[in-house]
């Protein structure tokens, strides 16, 4: 226990700064983790803007930010490439589900 009167306010500060960059930190997380698995253009928005406001604030240091907003703008990209090929098969998928079926006939003894 800090014997200066201000220490244990000090002590006081620094946990309630911890508890809110911690929570900060872990939404900034999670929103990340959704935009990613969504490909949504408009959650990637959001969720740059909120690394931006994370690092003006120093939640992150404003590296960090950088980083995963080029890593998320990367995964909208490949994702964005790899979204035809998709349609395209399931397109194919659905022609094969649509055509008639063949049945076989029993032979009758």
């Amino acid at each position: 226990m800090p014997n200066i009167k201000a220490a244990e306010k000090w002590s006081r500060q620094s946990e309630k700064r911890t508890t809110r960059n911690r929570d900060a930190k872990s939404r900034l997380k999670t929103m990340y983790k959704k935009a990613v698995a969504a490909v949504d253009a408009e959650g990637a928005k959001a969720v740059e803007s909120a690394y931006d406001k994370a690092a003006s604030k120093g939640v992150v240091h404003p590296n960090k930010a950088a980083r995963k907003k080029s890593r998320l703008a990367k995964a909208m990209r490949k994702a964005a490439t790899a979204t035809p090929k998709a349609a395209k098969k399931t397109t194919k998928a659905a022609k094969a589900a649509a055509a008639p079926k063949k049945t076989a006939r029993k032979a009758s003894s």
